[in-house]
């Protein structure tokens, strides 16, 4: 763990404070032209990713956080844990559905994610943008049905449930934006 300074603060930028590491989601160098300045943040808690504001003296010392992203496969679920193989060393590691938050929704065997370790401690995933899942149940399409038309629910080979266009079919692969978990398309 090192520091850093508030003059090196950006967007993007990792923070710890009391032991917790932040992602710097805004920041403002502030230079009042009566006074000292000072820098104005939002931070994200990159372990449960919640925000909060926060406000530091211009040149104040911040601990910066021991951070590693490491590839992982995702290979089985054992009760609310799940287990994640290291891709480079073949180690496993279980991961709970706290570590995984929505994550869990788009989870397919043997998908490759990156696992975000703070003092060598797992802390959450970063899954790829989109998924391609199949859908096991859904509502017949009829015919007739348009793009234009509504939506339906439809549940996903990994259980999560989402709406989809009334033409989309069950056994069809559709695309899944994991940051809104809406659909995307069909795959191809």
């Amino acid at each position: 763990m090192g520091t850093a300074s508030t003059t090196q603060f950006k967007n993007g930028f990792k923070i710890e404070l009391n032991g917790e590491p932040f992602l710097i989601a805004e920041c403002q160098h502030v230079k009042p032209g009566k006074g000292a300045a000072f820098v104005k943040t939002r931070l994200k808690s990159l372990r449960t990713g919640l925000v909060q504001d926060k406000t530091f003296r211009s040149g104040e010392k911040v601990n910066t956080p021991d951070l590693e992203d490491r590839q992982m496969q995702y290979l089985y679920r054992e009760g609310d844990r799940y287990c994640f193989m290291d891709t480079s060393n073949y180690e496993q590691e279980f991961l709970t559905r706290e570590h995984l938050g929505d994550a869990v929704n788009w989870l397919q065997d043997n998908v490759t994610v990156a696992v975000l370790f703070h003092n060598r401690v797992p802390i959450g995933v970063d899954l790829p943008t989109f998924v391609e899942l199949r859908i096991t149940e859904t509502d017949p399409g009829v015919r007739g049905d348009t793009a234009v038309g509504g939506t339906k629910r439809a549940t996903l080979e990994t259980g999560a449930v989402v709406q989809v266009p009334l033409f989309v079919n069950q056994g069809e692969a559709i695309r899944i934006d994991t940051r809104t978990g809406a659909y995307v398309e069909r795959a191809k």
